[in-house]
């Protein structure tokens, strides 16, 4: 899997060795709590090493999920995806599958701009590769991430519920 560089950050690929941070980050509910329609906390190294693996086999010459670091000195800030996004049961499967951005960050990392730097370095990257459209969804209280999907430029739709079985802000971006 690729990294991929900002002014400030290295996405690159999870390593087994990011577990601490991975079941860190995870355990806590102001960082959790708007994942999914039933958000769990990450309670064990064992979870997170699973998880790194799963994450590790997402990844094409488009999609993955990247722990995202600092450039200067390497330190985890977060977590990044881009990848298939699941339909909520009863929705119609026909039709290209739609690509989500999505990302959450430690507490420490929160108020730097590391959200928007991060997803706009995927998005670019994704789009060079012949992406051509990418959507966000967010939690309707999620107002942090919505506020990122904007300074992203990218383009409110309204409310669905077409993902993850559970209503959500959906935000596109189209390739330029």
């Amino acid at each position: 899997m690729r990294t991929i560089p900002s002014d400030r950050l290295l996405l690159r690929p999870w390593r087994d060795e990011d577990a601490d941070f991975l079941r860190d980050l995870e355990s806590r509910w102001e960082v959790v709590r708007f994942l999914g329609a039933q958000p769990t906390l990450m309670t064990n190294r064992e979870d997170a090493l699973a998880s790194i693996a799963r994450r590790r086999a997402i990844a094409n010459p488009i999609n993955g999920i990247w722990a995202i670091t600092t450039a200067a000195d390497g330190r985890l800030v977060g977590n990044l995806l881009l990848k298939p996004i699941p339909l909520s049961a009863g929705e119609p499967t026909d039709g290209p599958t739609d690509v989500e951005i999505g990302w959450h960050l430690h507490p420490d990392a929160w108020g730097h701009g590391y959200a928007t730097e991060a997803a706009a370095a995927a998005l670019d990257d994704a789009f060079s590769r012949g992406q051509t459209r990418v959507i966000a969804v967010t939690d309707p209280d999620n107002h942090a991430s919505q506020a990122v999907c904007r300074r992203l430029g990218m383009t409110h739709l309204g409310r669905t519920t077409r993902y993850y079985d559970t209503p959500n802000e959906l935000f596109e971006k189209l390739a330029n």
